[in-house]
């Protein structure tokens, strides 16, 4: 589905003739084709899932980020404004993320669903919420407030 979704919306960017959303676009199927063909020894020859995918995203999503702080630093507004303009064509992929008080919410629940009581399962509390909330969550932020609850 979020495969074909992407090819629909670069096609529609190149009749547009919208640069910036084309070269973004052929990009994220670039990405997209080497997680396919990285995936094939390991059985999966369909591709990747739309999990995987989501995932993907994210971490475009991650590299621009920490470009745009890099950016920052060296007074460079022609080249934030590049990154966020990719940000905001990769985002329209995701579905809609969560803020802070539902992430609390999640992980709360998961922690009591696993059973989770030390640090020791931190790794079981993150699979769950990867599995449960791939694309809706930014894990980074999250590793920080399981640190929170389970120290």
């Amino acid at each position: 589905m979020l495969r074909e979704q992407i090819k629909s919306e670069l096609i529609t960017a190149m009749k547009a003739k919208d640069e910036t959303k084309t070269s973004v676009l052929r990009m994220i199927g670039a990405a997209l084709k080497d997680k396919d063909i990285a995936a094939r020894p390991s059985g999966k020859t369909d591709g990747i899932s739309e999990e995987e995918i989501l995932s993907m995203l994210q971490g475009m999503i991650k590299q621009r980020r920490e470009s745009i702080e890099m950016y920052k630093q060296g007074n460079r507004d022609d080249l934030v404004q590049k990154e966020q303009a990719e940000i905001d064509v990769i985002s329209s992929f995701l579905p809609k993320q969560m803020d802070d008080s539902e992430m609390q919410a999640a992980i709360q629940a998961v922690i009591t669903e696993t059973g989770a009581s030390s640090m020791k399962d931190m790794g079981k509390v993150m699979g769950a919420l990867k599995s449960k909330y791939a694309g809706q969550m930014d894990f980074g932020k999250a590793s920080g407030m399981i640190k929170g609850l389970l120290a």
